[in-house]
């Protein structure tokens, strides 16, 4: 075996062991190179794997590919599951597609944790969407190693090394048509925006904007700390004080309505949404602002004397 196969191999051994999640795991396979590199590399690990392989049915052949994918986990010592989907509800198709898989997944596993497939090159690309979307911090924090079920043995690999890798396993990766089509945000961000910011800025801009995404994460999860902390004394009784809120440091405050908006039922705790929630708190503020629901309930946050409180209504 070849250099980045063996280095693959380490990196998924290193995870596996680092969690202590044993021998015996699920891999998510598309097809692709960063998946196809991730099996192959937990075999060459000697782990016992599972291929899940999710046919989103969105593409004509979709169900060919999936097969494919399968064929390719059992010639590389693994046993493969095709999962068939529907994709269908809010947030456009790419949201309710990785709803649809994650679900598909997260059933199929049983006790066995679920490796997935994302890359150092994927997590720059998450940073530079979460920066464009101006949707704060936490969007650009990236993606986590370990999410359990979910593991991401390669988030400090590069993309190359796992084309390389399949390469050397003696695979030939599916190319998906989606990565190259320029009507979905990320391939574009893959295609002409990483490419340009090399080109200006030199090859270490894209694990420097992964480091990022690690050094903004462990600030965000001090400050969630603190407003978990807060939040058991500004929120009584399913209301939040306003005076206990607005004593406290903006970033601490937002984190505190951020929680009791999704815990009290708000589908909709977007950026903008949470400003307006959290101006309802100053002392001369009055009236509602709606946070979401679902088809039959509007959920209002509404300013109540010293309260602040969620309100349903029905639609």
């Amino acid at each position: 075996m070849g250099a980045a196969l063996d280095a693959i191999g380490r990196a998924v051994s290193g995870f596996v062991a680092r969690e202590g999640l044993g021998g015996d795991v699920c891999v998510a396979l598309s097809g692709g190179p960063d998946s196809t590199a991730l099996l192959a590399g937990a075999r060459h690990a000697g782990l016992m794997v599972t291929a899940l392989v999710v046919d989103h049915g969105m593409q004509n052949g979709s169900a060919e590919v999936a097969q494919a994918a399968a064929r390719t986990a059992i010639a590389l010592g693994a046993d493969a599951q095709v999962l068939t989907v529907e994709v269908e509800g809010r947030g456009g198709p790419e949201a309710a597609a990785r709803r649809a898989r994650y679900a598909a997944m997260n059933a199929a596993r049983g006790h066995r944790p679920v490796l997935l497939g994302h890359t150092l090159d994927d997590q720059a690309e998450t940073v530079l969407l979460g920066l464009a979307r101006g949707s704060g911090p936490r969007s650009i924090a990236g993606m986590v190693a370990s999410d359990a079920p979910w593991g991401r043995p390669l988030l400090t690999t590069r993309r190359a090394t796992t084309v390389a890798a399949c390469a050397e396993a003696a695979v030939t990766p599916w190319s998906d048509p989606h990565n190259d089509d320029p009507r979905f945000l990320r391939s574009r961000v893959r295609s002409e925006v990483v490419p340009i910011m090399t080109t200006v800025l030199g090859d270490a801009v894209v694990p420097a904007l992964a480091r990022t995404a690690d050094l903004v994460r462990d600030d965000l999860d001090a400050l969630d700390a603190i407003a978990a902390e807060a939040s058991a004394t500004v929120v009584v009784d399913g209301g939040v004080l306003r005076e206990s809120l607005v004593a406290l440091p903006r970033a601490i405050r937002r984190r505190v309505l951020r929680r009791w908006l999704i815990e009290g039922g708000a589908s909709e705790v977007t950026a903008p949404v949470l400003a307006a929630v959290d101006a309802l708190a100053d002392d001369d503020a009055h009236g509602t602002v709606a946070v979401g629901g679902d088809v039959d309930v509007r959920v209002n946050a509404v300013a109540d004397g010293n309260w602040l409180r969620l309100r349903a209504d029905p639609r």
